[in-house]
């Protein structure tokens, strides 16, 4: 099973647009042929991930730079000051500005380049006023707020961008790292809900680290969020983890409304769906009147 999304506080929803119709991934014209007569040709528009950073924040280019040190990148174009590096079909960018507040960075990424944005990771620090180390992750938006409300964080009041179905198979992929690096207990691994900005009509979620300026400074946390986009995304020999596009359309997924900043009974399903949770949704729906298809289908 995978988690998309998590709406906390549920007003209004605008998902934006949905991705565009597979056509746009072709470029289209007439060319003219050795006989003077014009032909009708498409190319495919490469499908690209982007991987975006902000040198303002540590949490976020810590990570990054983690992630440039391993094998290769190359430089790739300018996008409006914004550099970026390239690698198989990621495209990480590192720009100096507010990460919640730099919008439609695919759009723009796509104007620039000719390049079709399949999905986009933001890397970020989390803060809290707990002050509890962790490694969260999360969809984005303000779908809680009001239209002609002004965000705290950017976004767009009553907005969320369509959440990254990676977000489950990484939550589970982030804890493994984490314990396998030492870092569990001290850091906690946690899912939040929809909470910010930026706007942006791609497949987006938010990696980050927690939760005061010792942690978002701590190399092995950054080491951990580098490992877990570089295996995530397949850049080294393994495969790549949550590709809905390997799996010909069975996934299963889960859209968790409701509750705080937090989510921990949506994140007990991502990490151990357990057989009376799957009860508890199968008789509830039951109830209702919702048909749920086959039962067999929540697993």
């Amino acid at each position: 099973m995978t988690l998309v999304g998590l709406l906390a506080r549920v007003r209004l929803i605008d998902f934006g647009h949905c991705r565009r119709a597979a056509a746009t991934r072709f470029n289209s014209g007439y060319i003219a042929n050795s006989s003077g007569k014009n032909t009708y040709t498409t190319s495919i528009r490469e499908m690209v991930t982007l991987v975006v950073a902000t040198t303002v924040d540590p949490a976020s280019v810590g990570p990054a730079s983690a992630l440039l040190s391993m094998p290769g990148w190359q430089p790739g174009p300018s996008l409006q000051g914004i550099s970026s590096f390239v690698n198989k079909e990621v495209r990480l960018l590192k720009h100096d500005r507010s990460i919640v507040r730099e919008d439609h960075l695919d759009r723009r990424w796509e104007e620039a380049t000719g390049e079709v944005v399949n999905e986009v990771i933001f890397l970020s620090r989390h803060t809290a006023v707990s002050n509890r180390p962790a490694l969260t992750i999360h969809p984005i938006g303000v779908p809680h707020l009001q239209v002609g409300d002004v965000p705290p964080a950017g976004g767009k009041p009553g907005w969320a961008a369509p959440p990254n179905p990676r977000i489950g198979p990484w939550l589970r992929l982030l804890k493994s790292i984490a314990e396998s690096h030492n870092l569990i207990p001290e850091f906690e691994i946690t899912l939040e809900a929809t909470h910010h900005g930026p706007e942006i009509h791609s497949p987006t979620m938010f990696v980050e680290i927690g939760s005061t300026e010792e942690y978002w400074k701590r190399q092995d946390a950054a080491q951990a969020i580098a490992l877990l986009v570089w295996e995530g995304l397949g850049l080294g020999e393994g495969t790549a983890v949550g590709d809905w596009s390997r799996n010909a359309g069975q996934n299963k997924v889960l859209l968790g409304i409701g509750g705080g900043h937090y989510v921990p009974r949506h994140m007990d399903i991502v990490l151990s769906f357990k057989s009376w949770q799957k009860n508890a949704i199968i008789g509830f729906l039951a109830e209702q009147g919702i048909q749920i298809g086959k039962p067999g289908d929540f697993c």
